[in-house]
């Protein structure tokens, strides 16, 4: 799509051009007209005057000599010349000396240059001005001063490069919901025939970085129609009344335009449920505005070919007279994307960089489970940074690979050296997760094993990857992972003895995890199908609020700490059980700092890696 500009010039820019105006009038004009009263003579007839006692006032300069009259009625130039006698001559003849000869003017040059010009010159600048703040305004009867009741609304038109549902990948659900509306765009008789409508306002909602306003974009490439776009946030002004004025502003130059669509992003921040005490200054402002937006929605006329895309990542916080049919019809949702769309976003923004012929967008994707299609294109970018970095012209595996590794867990600490202690205890705490998630038989696939610190504070990691999506998570699932967690502090305890900080975000994640099976998914027996906590913004975090009494809560943590200690205790008695491997394991990974998930298993099963 490309961005209609209304360019716009700031009213210094018209001062600017006026004080030209004056000072050249006064440089060139001026002078011409004052300098017209003056009579050139020779010099004999200046001497002439002299001799006569005919010379009034007289200003000698290098170039010339200015004199009047006795009267002084005529101002007179001569050239001068070498004459020592000049003013012994000048003085005895009674003329008098002085620096400026005030040259004489007409009087009705005089009224009309220092009276009439400057109000004619003052007069026509105001009333530009007036007429250009009513432009900037909107020009209607809900116009402000210096513009602040317009909207600043972005208008794109169709372009020969504008973005196609082609263009947007991983969400054939959300498109094909939205290709309805490019339809009816097209062939409004269709619909009005059966007696169907279009729903006056579609919400896009979905965790950030899914690709909404991609969606909303692609609409209106699609149906190549004008596309208006704002944020929520513009609308929310310092004055009473500026909100509400750029919602009008906002659906006037819709209706003016139509067909069209509509696109407000980040409707949350004037949607928000309104309060039933009542708000005051910014609260009752950004009502105001939520009014004026309901009343535009439903003001419509039936088919008038103007379509409302909005998108919000808390669709629960909006208001429900603004979410009710009639306004906002229809919820799209737009999720995360699966392997399938990780895959095909993979390759539409592959498109873009030269990749070698033997990359596996498969693997990429199955490695990138639960990233965003935002967090996708900047793993491609990512990738080819690391080309151009490395010196070469194409993107291969590694560089996406590496890539995701990056927006995971930051880039390689170069400059982070680990004592060889501290080493051989990273070493063995990553292999005590690897060990134990291989002996489980509800855990992913090891993928690679790494000692090298990463810029995000972790000092090495281990990447699991499923085969596949899983959408739903057993129990016995859940107790696996947990103890996968607690596998590299089991492993500190089994072979050292002692313990370190390097589990802290093991804990954590254990530890929530543990929570939720008890709180949330109704896995503990004494609790059994009772919600113990809400989620909360499910689309920004998910954080959860207990919904229990105190005693209940303590119930909980007891429960917590009982089963995380369960299952920490069977991933020691997996590590014990399989101390010889572990041993082996670690001495490798201590040697090479990197290894890849084939190689761990190899050695695992009994074989031996080279």
């Amino acid at each position: 799509m490309k961005e209609v500009k209304n360019p716009k010039k700031p009213l210094i820019y018209y001062y600017c051009i006026v004080m030209a105006i004056v000072l050249l009038f006064n440089i060139f004009i001026t002078p011409m007209l004052t300098h017209s009263q003056v009579v050139e003579v020779s010099y004999d007839t200046f001497m002439d005057m002299i001799d006569e006692e005919n010379v009034g006032v007289v200003q000698v300069e290098d170039t010339e000599i200015l004199f009047t009259d006795r009267d002084g009625a005529v101002v007179y130039k001569t050239a001068p010349m070498n004459d020592p006698t000049l003013t012994e001559r000048l003085h005895d003849s009674g003329a008098e000396f002085m620096r400026v000869i005030e040259e004489p003017i007409s009087p009705i040059w005089s009224f009309l240059l220092t009276f009439v010009l400057p109000i004619l010159i003052f007069a026509a600048l105001g009333r530009y001005m007036s007429k250009k703040l009513i432009e900037q305004a909107g020009g209607g009867k809900n116009s402000m001063a210096f513009g602040m009741g317009k909207s600043n609304v972005k208008v794109y038109v169709q372009s020969t490069k504008g973005i196609k549902f082609d263009d947007v990948a991983g969400e054939d659900e959300a498109k094909e919901s939205l290709a309805e509306v490019v339809d009816y765009l097209h062939n409004p008789q269709k619909y009005s025939e059966v007696g169907a409508s279009m729903p006056k306002g579609i919400l896009l909602v979905g965790p950030p970085g899914t690709g909404k306003t991609m969606l909303a974009k692609a609409v209106a490439g699609e149906a190549n129609v004008p596309f208006f776009s704002i944020s929520g946030s513009e609308f929310v002004e310092m004055f009473v009344g500026m909100g509400a004025s750029k919602v009008r502003d906002l659906f006037s130059q819709a209706k003016e335009k139509a067909p069209c669509i509509v696109f407000i992003d980040e409707i949350d921040a004037i949607g928000q449920k309104r309060s039933s005490g009542g708000g005051y200054g910014g609260n009752d402002e950004r009502e105001q505005t939520l009014n004026q937006l309901l009343t535009e929605m439903d003001g419509f006329e039936e088919n008038t070919g103007v379509i409302i895309l909005a998108a919000t990542n808390r669709p629960e916080s909006l208001d429900h007279a603004l979410t009710r049919p009639g306004r906002f019809d229809r919820r799209v949702p737009v999720e995360l994307p699966d392997l399938a769309g990780r895959e095909a976003i993979l390759r539409v923004h592959a498109r873009k960089i030269k990749t070698a012929q033997d990359v596996d967008f498969r693997t990429v994707a199955r490695m990138a489970a639960g990233a965003s299609g935002a967090e996708l294109a900047n793993i491609i970018n990512e990738a080819a940074l690391r080309a151009v970095r490395s010196g070469r012209t194409v993107v291969t595996q590694a560089d996406l690979e590496e890539s995701i590794e990056v927006v995971i867990a930051g880039y390689q600490k170069k400059n982070a050296i680990l004592s060889t202690d501290e080493k051989l205890v990273v070493a063995y705490h990553e292999i005590g997760h690897a060990l134990v998630a291989a002996k489980q038989t509800n855990s992913a696939p090891v993928q690679k094993i790494t000692i090298i610190p990463r810029t995000s504070g972790a000092l090495g990691y281990t990447m699991q990857v499923d085969t596949g999506d899983k959408y739903l998570l057993a129990k016995d699932e859940l107790e696996d992972k947990i103890a996968t967690y607690t596998g590299g502090r089991a492993a500190e305890e089994v072979v050292f003895g002692r313990i370190t900080t390097g589990a802290s975000n093991d804990i954590e994640q254990a530890t929530k995890l543990a929570r939720a099976m008890i709180t949330r998914y109704g896995m503990s027996e004494d609790f059994d199908m009772v919600a113990m906590e809400t989620v909360q913004n499910q689309y920004l975090g998910g954080d959860a609020a207990l919904a229990c009494s105190p005693a209940t809560q303590q119930e909980i943590d007891r429960k917590v700490v009982e089963l995380v200690k369960r299952q920490h205790e069977k991933a020691k008695s997996i590590l014990v059980e399989n101390r010889e491997k572990l041993d082996k394991l670690a001495r490798f990974l201590f040697e090479k700092e990197t290894i890849t998930g084939e190689e761990f298993m190899n050695i695992l099963s009994g074989g031996e890696n080279k």
